[in-house]
């Protein structure tokens, strides 16, 4: 059994490694964060197998998780069931941020696991709308994109965020709309308006991550955006797809000439 500890980096390891999903939620959700002091230059050393997992959902290769259509409940709990998965993971790469990397402003941590809370709440509503829809995470297969990349970034906090927050989760501005209007379309109003409330916290979450991929670049004294590109060549990370939801995006703290510059790429 683990020791508690109240240092705020080593408690979000803590809490990545909880394997079951639901309860590591309720537990990122109860913690008080807020009276956890933060030791910023702590090197901690984790020499368990990350993030805490249960063996189910089955993890396979992106392309054979099955396409389901929203238009029957089995399709729909498929695409509920695959939103879950996302935020479960979200949870995982908020909590991972804040204990892998030392020597950063303690608004970072804070800033992060705030968003592990947020995300984790996402979490217990989709699991929630799955329940009402016969059945419950893990029931369905899944691919597990999003932690590849924070493999992939392990090494450096400013390629993390070039890599996770400004590709893999601004995706999520991208296509959230659409989701939540086929959920709509079948009539789902509950799982619709679930992902608009999502949509709005992730815009929140993707702009932390931008404002603090800017920050370190102007510390570091680098170019934002010939960095990311190769940081994206160099670890074979994912490649922005279009087409791009401009107002998520600029809210998210992307600026013009960025989403002009993605745009451009697509052609």
């Amino acid at each position: 059994m683990r020791t508690p500890t109240h240092s705020l980096r080593p408690l979000a390891l803590e809490h990545l490694l909880i394997v079951d999903a639901r309860a590591k939620c309720a537990a990122v959700r109860a913690a008080d964060w807020s009276g956890a002091p933060v030791d910023a230059a702590a090197r901690i050393v984790c020499l368990e197998t990350l993030p805490g997992r249960a063996h189910l959902p089955v993890l396979v290769s992106p392309h054979r998780v099955p396409q389901r259509s929203c238009t029957t409940r089995q399709g729909r709990a498929a695409l509920i069931h695959a939103l879950a998965h996302i935020e479960s993971n979200a949870v995982n790469l908020a909590l991972d941020i804040a204990w892998r990397f030392a020597d950063l402003p303690i608004p970072f941590y804070r800033d992060w696991i705030g968003v592990a809370r947020e995300e984790a709440l996402h979490f217990e509503w989709l699991d929630a709308h799955l329940a009402t829809l016969g059945h419950r995470y893990g029931d369905f297969p899944a691919h597990n994109g999003l932690w590849d990349v924070a493999e992939k970034t392990r090494d450096d906090v400013l390629a993390r965020l070039a890599l996770v927050p400004r590709v893999m989760e601004a995706r999520g501005l991208d296509v959230s709309p659409g989701i939540r209007d086929k959920l709509l379309q079948a009539g789902d109003h509950a799982g619709a308006a679930i992902l608009t409330r999502i949509l709005e916290d992730e815009v929140g979450h993707v702009a932390i991550g931008n404002r603090w991929f800017h920050a370190l670049c102007k510390a570091r004294g680098i170019e934002p955006e010939s960095f990311e590109a190769r940081e994206r060549a160099a670890r074979d990370g994912p490649v922005p797809k279009g087409p791009f939801n401009r107002e998520a995006r600029l809210r998210a703290g992307f600026t013009d000439r960025e989403i002009a510059a993605l745009e451009r790429a697509q052609k």
